[in-house]
């Protein structure tokens, strides 16, 4: 076993010497960062502002909305502020809170998607008792068991790492990555390593099976419905289906890279890769429902006319 020290902060290791760029850098993430932040406020607003609009299905995507600003602001303030730093330190606490909330985050993300899949089966399969079943009352559970459910499976994963002893505090990322600092530790429990995969059967393989289950139901009764009927089924389901692919791709490419061997990718592409997931997705949510939906789409011209 390693000799283990006492660890008071963590190093960023992925930023390397950018020089004079981090100037460039740095506007580049601030404007991106304040886009992100508008386009998915501005959709909320609308929604917020638009009583045609207070339906389950986009009450819950202000849920999703929700979280993609939640996100962005666990990560770019903290990515943003590196770019002017010599030594990319990064203490403990701040690096267990900031791997914390992409934790819950990440939950919060497959359990909206999920729980708005769920919607469009109900809607689309069971069109007759949509009103019973899916009115404001248990929406409202719904949002609540979302974020409550992210946040006990991702306090319970974190319960156990915290406690770790650690024996290096250099993590090859532009952010505090948890795989990453379970791996600087002297040594991981076998509860460690329990917990850490049943995090990620509550998190991902869940969702991901009620998700799975609820389109299946939905293309079944497609198929034997009116073009007109599978055209509208296509419209309400794309963007979700569009944000599910490009959430699993950069999840998968993350856990590829924190869980085996990162020294077979170089800095730059491990970087460019790594906030991928953090720059598309939160800006391609509300572009694609945005633009998709019919309904937010008149919405949004008739506020932008008047």
């Amino acid at each position: 076993m390693e000799n283990s020290t006492e660890v008071l902060f963590f190093v960023l290791a992925a930023y390397g010497n950018i020089g004079e760029l981090k100037y460039l850098y740095f506007c580049i993430m601030l404007l991106w960062y304040l886009s992100i932040c508008v386009n998915n406020a501005a959709v909320i607003m609308v929604i917020f502002l638009d009583k045609r609009l207070h339906e389950p299905m986009y009450i819950l995507l202000c849920n999703l909305l929700v979280n993609e600003i939640f996100v962005t602001t666990v990560i770019y303030p903290l990515v943003m502020s590196q770019m002017f730093s010599d030594t990319h330190e990064v203490t403990l606490p701040w690096c267990f809170l900031q791997m914390c909330c992409l934790s819950t985050s990440a939950s919060i993300e497959f359990c909206s998607l999920a729980a708005m899949a769920y919607d469009r089966y109900v809607a689309i399969c069971c069109p007759l008792h949509y009103n019973v079943i899916m009115n404001t009352r248990p929406v409202g559970t719904i949002t609540v068991v979302v974020w409550m459910y992210s946040f006990v499976s991702s306090m319970f994963s974190f319960s156990y790492t915290i406690h770790l002893k650690f024996c290096g505090n250099v993590i090859d990322k532009l952010f505090c990555d948890q795989h990453l600092i379970i791996k600087l530790a002297c040594s991981v429990s076998v509860l460690n390593k329990v917990s850490d995969l049943l995090h990620a059967f509550v998190t991902i393989v869940i969702p991901f099976s009620l998700i799975l289950f609820s389109y299946i139901k939905i293309l079944v009764v497609c198929q034997n419905t009116s073009e007109e009927s599978w055209q509208k089924a296509v419209t309400t389901c794309t963007p979700q289906i569009f944000s599910l692919s490009g959430l699993f791709i950069g999840l998968i490419f993350h856990f590829i890279i924190s869980m085996f061997n990162a020294t077979l990718v170089s800095d730059k592409v491990r970087s460019f890769f790594t906030l991928c997931l953090l720059i598309y997705q939160p800006m391609l949510t509300p572009i694609m429902y945005g633009f998709n939906l019919p309904k937010i789409k008149q919405s949004l011209k008739r506020f932008l006319l008047d």
